[in-house]
Parts: structure tokens; C-alpha cells; sequence
């Protein structure tokens, strides 16, 4: 079967919200060898796209779109463990991710949290709403590299800065690194808080985190 064509079964499998199916369709494609990330980037984010699009469009409702996601996650966790298994001795940073306090938007981060994943990070997603001193001591307590923080309302964008500021208050702002994303955060916002990047979505965020921690 063509690389294009299992991509867009995983795709489809995830629209149609069926699990099983999307388990199938990833298997499969690790056995034709792709890649995680390309698995991820366009099989599962392409589905989850793909029904964003079906609900705007009202085609769709939201238990069909929560259903989607959970089909998507499905595909992530066997990338997660297959990952594991072939990275035991290697891996490349720590990450915390999550959707900052406020804040209730959680796809975009799964999918983030998903890559990251699949290119060996070791990734703790903190999930969605997460106050901010929890990033900060989940940080500390396992020894992370770089924080990840997404936003995707402009009144919730105003707590990345926040926590830059909470790591400069307490000592910590060179100790971690912090990324910031989502739909309202650029580079000139990144840039105005002090954030070390910006990433506009998962790949890039993949890209920023290696380059970041010097594994380019």
C-alpha cells in the first residue's frame, strides 16, 4: 500500500471516530516503516483537523469531535510505546506540557504532547487548565528541560507571561527553558515576555525543542 494512502486511512479512521480502526491503520504503518512524526503530523493531526473543519462547519457536534480525539489518542499511545521500546536508552530532553490555567482548550496540546513523544522526548502533559505553580514544581521534580505552554485565548495568553515571571521571582529562570504556542501567540509575543520560542504548531514545536536543547 502507498505511504499516502495508509496516512489517509489513519485520517480517516480517526473522522469516523473508531479506535480500533485507528489502531489498525498505525500498526500498519509502522510496519511499513513511517515514521512517528509522520504519522502524527499527517494520519492523526489530519483527522483531528479534518473534523475541527466538520464541526465549524456544523456539520458535525461536539460528542462526535471529543470522540475523535479520544480515536486520535488511541494512535498515539501504541506510537508512545513503540517509541519507548526503541528509545529505552535514549532520550533526547524533558518536557512539561500543558494548556495554562484558564484556559480549557486541550487538542492542539495532545497533538503537541503526541509529537514531542514520538521524537523521543520524554513528555509530562499536564492537561488543560493547569494553574501555574504546578508547571513550575512538575518542572522541579523531574528535572525538566524546557516548559511548554499553550494558550488559545488572548485572555489566557497573559498567563505565559505570568510564569516567566514566576520563574524569575523564584529563582528558576535559567534553570528551564519556555516555549510558548497556540492560535492568539506569535514570535513578537514570544519575544515581548521573553519566552525562549515560539512554535505554530506541533512540527515546528519538535524543531524548536531539539534546536533548543542543542540536538539539531
Amino acid at each position: 500500500m502507498l505511504k499516502e494512502e495508509t496516512l489517509q486511512r489513519i485520517s480517516n479512521s480517526v473522522v469516523s471516530t473508531s479506535g480500533d480502526a485507528v489502531e489498525t491503520a498505525v500498526r500498519k504503518a509502522l510496519e511499513e516503516n513511517i515514521g512517528p512524526a509522520e504519522i502524527i503530523e499527517k494520519g492523526l493531526a489530519a483527522g483531528v483537523h479534518e473534523t475541527g473543519i466538520l464541526f465549524e462547519e456544523g456539520t458535525i457536534f461536539l460528542p462526535h469531535l471529543v470522540l475523535a480525539v479520544d480515536a486520535m489518542e488511541a494512535g498515539l499511545r501504541i506510537l508512545e510505546t513503540e517509541t519507548q521500546e526503541q528509545d529505552r536508552d535514549r532520550r533526547p530532553g524533558t518536557i512539561v506540557n500543558g494548556t495554562v490555567e484558564g484556559d480549557v482548550h486541550d487538542i492542539g496540546k495532545i497533538i503537541v504532547s503526541g509529537m514531542l513523544r514520538a521524537s523521543g522526548f520524554t513528555v509530562h502533559d499536564m492537561g488543560r487548565s493547569v494553574p501555574l505553580q504546578d508547571f513550575i514544581d512538575k518542572a522541579k521534580e523531574t528535572n525538566a528541560d524546557l516548559i511548554s505552554l499553550s494558550a488559545l485565548t488572548t485572555v489566557s495568553l497573559n498567563r505565559q507571561q505570568e510564569l516567566i515571571g514566576m520563574l524569575r521571582e523564584q529563582g528558576l529562570r535559567d534553570r528551564f527553558k519556555v516555549m510558548v504556542g497556540g492560535a492568539p501567540a506569535s514570535q513578537e509575543w514570544a519575544d515581548r515576555i521573553g519566552a525562549d520560542c515560539y512554535a505554530k504548531n506541533a512540527a515546528e514545536a519538535v524543531a524548536k525543542a531539539r534546536e533548543l536543547l542543542l540536538l539539531k
